[in-house]
């Protein structure tokens, strides 16, 4: 299997909000490719994040890409706020989406690209109708809400399923990781077939932001 492109996506969830523009500054200085933003409402997950008045703040601070991420229910009714923020992906959770064709269908139709998440316990052949419309689809490799988890070694398994149903699509789609991401495991999930990996806590629990991203992209 070829390796694909090593992209990262740093999650802001675990930056330090005192110092947020710091934390964003480093970011955009970073050979980082993008800005993940977790979207909680402590409903589809057990936990609360940022609303959209601090994300308008981060959007303006930002020099990447926004890859926002909405763990919540209902998710189409915010299409419009996530498009003002410039967000180049918005990505829904498989498991919050009765209608998710007609989800990626309001999501384009706002000039943004699709995602699609699934949780820990839901199988990538799920997606075997929906593949061709989806733009990235995100692997999360803990269960979501939380930040500083531990990796779910079945993900890997997960990642080459993935791929391989891509691969027989012919798609574009990009497989992106999400969830105890590390310089121990980079590697890896890179040389199986992930496009983009998130990292929160082993970027922005370390007192380099930027080498901590580098050790990310170039982990054997």
């Amino acid at each position: 299997m070829k390796e694909t492109n090593r992209l990262i996506s740093p999650s802001l969830l675990s930056a330090d909000f005192g110092h947020l523009a710091n934390e964003i500054e480093d970011i955009n200085n970073s050979q980082a490719q993008y800005l993940h933003i977790d979207i909680m409402d402590g409903v589809f997950v057990p936990n609360i994040s940022f609303g959209f008045p601090v994300l308008k703040y981060v959007a303006k601070l930002s020099t990447k890409p926004l890859d926002v991420h909405l763990m919540i229910v209902e998710p189409d009714k915010f299409v419009n706020e996530v498009k003002a923020l410039g967000a180049e992906f918005m990505n829904v959770h498989y498991e919050a989406c009765t209608h998710l064709h007609r989800s990626f269908q309001r999501i384009h139709d706002a000039g943004m690209k699709t995602g699609v998440t699934l949780n820990p316990h839901t199988p990538v052949e799920l997606l075997e109708d929906i593949i061709d419309e989806a733009n990235l689809v995100l692997l999360m490799s803990v269960n979501p809400g939380f930040g500083g988890q531990k990796f779910i070694e079945n993900t890997y398994s997960k990642v080459e399923r993935l791929r391989n149903m891509i691969d027989r699509h012919n798609s574009h789609t990009l497989i992106e990781v999400d969830g105890g991401v590390t310089p121990d495991n980079a590697g890896k999930l890179y040389k199986i077939g992930a496009d983009i990996l998130v990292a929160g806590s082993s970027v922005f629990n370390t007192p380099n932001r930027q080498e901590a991203i580098n050790n990310i992209l170039n982990a054997k």
